[in-house]
């Protein structure tokens, strides 16, 4: 929150999203969020797929969105839980899919054209400070989508 209040300006008015402590989002949020845009921020707890269905992501075509950034892998002590026990209901390969080499491959399958990740947990005073670096860099403020991908891949 004092990371989205710090950089209120450099947002556009065209950002939406979903607070989690606010609300979860819904399979249908989840899916208009990722179709009507061109970048995609997930800052978050656990796993990416932890909080979206396979089989819905997989039948997804999102080839509007040219970046997602997926800052979670984020561990505190109820949200192991919390993944515990939703992974008690996946078998092994289910439960592969949600690491982050694998989500990157299915999104770019739906068409998302570039996938950046995190790949090991972290505290979430880690987290903060990443999505704050995030914020600090020239490469995504004040250029367009497909600028910042250009940027990112050099």
């Amino acid at each position: 929150q004092e990371i989205l209040e710090k950089y209120h300006d450099l947002f556009t008015l065209q950002w939406e999203g979903v607070i989690g402590h606010m609300c979860a989002p819904s399979q249908a949020e989840w899916e208009q969020l990722l179709t009507n845009c061109s970048a995609f921020l997930f800052c978050g707890m656990e796993r990416f797929m932890s909080h979206v269905l396979l089989n819905w992501l997989v039948a997804m075509n999102i080839p509007k969105c040219h970046l997602v950034i997926l800052l979670d892998l984020v561990r505190s002590q109820q949200s192991y839980r919390r993944i515990t026990n939703s992974d008690v209901h996946k078998n092994y390969l289910r439960i592969a899919l949600e690491r982050p080499t694998e989500t990157a491959m299915l999104l770019s399958l739906t068409g998302v054209g570039s996938v950046i990740a995190t790949q090991w947990y972290t505290s979430l005073e880690e987290h903060a400070e990443r999505l704050e670096t995030l914020c600090e860099s020239e490469c995504f403020f004040g250029k367009t989508t497909g600028q910042t991908v250009h940027v990112l891949q050099k």
